[in-house]
């Protein structure tokens, strides 16, 4: 992953084995200097905002109340995964024939396993984590708090807040329910609840240090984070990712995501993405496949003192109206809002900072109405905004198909579409994933596993699963494929 040079470092801080323990050791060695960030690595749906039941008022009496009704509810996620080394055999034959590129690879498969936490947010067994304790994982498995180990699926992630949800197949299951994370203040107890070190269940306690950090964790370029992060002092470490952190009543109100650190191990600050928008895209992610987000149309920046002075503004807090796109439409220039409107409250919420904008935003999908209150030369005024989607209207966004898969025969494998997430992580707009490979096949003689992504046959760029497999059903002799492989690496090969 790539390293900011403002000495932030990103490493899975689920609890890693093998060779992947090795690589985020060497991240800490590199960097000690320096402190560095770790991610740690429906009808049912419904029940999840009801009252969790009042807690005596005070701290820290009442830890126990709030941990008795949390671990229940927190789940270890163990996951699995093949990592493959190539090593390129060439095929001297091929060579002198002028075959040219037809170079076999042979790759050596290192297993690799990692930990994680995860939240049960409904009896019938969805649960919320963080989408880097998930991602590219062959198999996930989950461990209940009552022993259990049970098969998980994952549904669907979000890259961009880093939730993720997966299911396991049971019913009756304890759950947390949703608290509110915008009235939590500064100050206020918090306990986070997680499995690190591949301990169970263990509880630390701790107080809000901050809320609405952003620009916290290092992400690929493609993608567009959205963060508002609570930040507290409760002990996090490697493998509370997707844990719980719960207020004094047992309720959710967020899920622990990242530390601040010089050595990888908890320094005294630890970041949590807030419930308000954990409910909302764990709902977007079972429901759509995807998560539907609303946009204002608005070029935005934070006031603050300089930009008080420069443009005479009446306000000293709030989200600064800077422009409108020029291309899709705006739905807040449709709505009334004019360049220099400094943003104050949406939905009564006050806006003190972009992060907080775009949480409240976050939340919304297209077609709803957010109430946007703005101050204009001193004066306060309100405007219904029609949220729109990326795409500039208000219908619903097509979930990610992950389940078409198609056999081909001349590869000797089988394929998938790839989803949206893979195609801004892989940079590529369409493409297949190789799921199965058949070891006396094409692929599989040349030492390709599953994961590899083919994005080109013949130089023609291939747009999913279903036209590899038609391209190649009547072929006869060699066909140049480009692709990339499972570490990133891009490959090209002719079969």
């Amino acid at each position: 992953m790539e390293i900011k040079n403002n000495v932030k470092n990103l490493a899975i801080a689920g609890v890693l084995s093998s060779a992947t323990t090795l690589g985020a050791y060497k991240l800490f060695l590199e960097k000690s200097s320096s402190d560095s960030l770790f991610t740690n690595t429906p009808s049912a749906f419904t029940r999840m905002v009801s009252n969790a039941g009042a807690v005596p008022a005070g701290a820290p009496g009442e830890f126990t109340f709030a941990a008795e009704k949390a671990t229940p509810a927190v789940v270890h996620i163990k996951t699995k995964m093949t990592r493959n080394v190539s090593r390129q055999m060439m095929d001297p034959f091929e060579d002198f024939f002028g075959f040219g590129g037809g170079g076999g690879r042979r790759q050596q498969q290192e297993p690799q396993e990692a930990s994680g936490s995860g939240v049960i947010i409904s009896a019938d067994g969805y649960i919320v984590t963080n989408n880097h304790v998930v991602q590219d994982a062959d198999e996930v498995s989950v461990i209940l708090n009552d022993k259990r180990e049970l098969k998980a699926k994952v549904i669907s992630t979000d890259p961009a807040t880093d939730i993720a949800v997966i299911q396991v197949k049971t019913n009756n299951l304890p759950f947390l329910t949703f608290g509110d994370s915008d009235g939590i203040r500064v100050g206020e107890w918090v306990l986070a609840v997680g499995n690190p070190f591949n301990l169970e269940s263990t509880v630390t306690a701790g107080i809000v240090s901050a809320k609405g950090r952003q620009n916290i964790i290092d992400r690929d370029k493609d993608v567009n984070p959205l963060e508002s992060f609570i930040q507290t002092d409760a002990a996090v470490n490697p493998g509370n990712s997707g844990g719980a952190l719960v207020n004094l009543k047992g309720e959710l109100i967020g899920i622990n995501t990242a530390i601040y650190s010089r050595t990888g191990q908890f320094a005294g600050y630890s970041f949590a993405v807030p419930v308000g928008i954990v409910k909302k895209v764990a709902a977007d992610l079972i429901k759509y496949g995807n998560v539907q987000r609303g946009y204002l149309g608005i070029n935005i920046a934070e006031v603050n003192a300089k930009l008080v002075e420069e443009k005479d503004l009446k306000v000293s807090d709030g989200v600064y109206v800077g422009g409108f796109p020029t291309t899709g439409g705006s739905s807040a220039q449709s709505a009334g809002l004019k360049v220099n409107d400094v943003i104050v409250k949406i939905d009564g919420i006050e806006t003190k900072s972009m992060s907080k904008l775009m949480e409240l935003v976050g939340r919304k999908r297209p077609g709803e109405t957010v109430v946007v209150t703005v101050n204009r030369d001193g004066s306060l005024k309100d405007f219904n905004v029609v949220l729109k989607n990326k795409d500039g209207n208000t219908n619903i966004v097509k979930g990610e198909v992950t389940g078409n898969v198609v056999k081909s025969d001349f590869l000797g494998a089988k394929l998938s579409n790839l989803t949206e997430s893979e195609k801004a992580k892989f940079k590529v707009s369409g493409g297949a994933k190789i799921t199965e490979v058949d070891p006396e096949g094409r692929l599989g003689y040349q030492g390709f596993d599953k994961g590899f992504v083919i994005s080109k046959i013949d130089d023609k760029a291939i747009t999913d699963a279903k036209e590899v497999a038609d391209v190649l059903a009547n072929r006869k002799g060699r066909v140049k494929i480009e692709g990339i492989d499972v570490d990133g690496t891009r490959v090209i090969m002719v079969l």
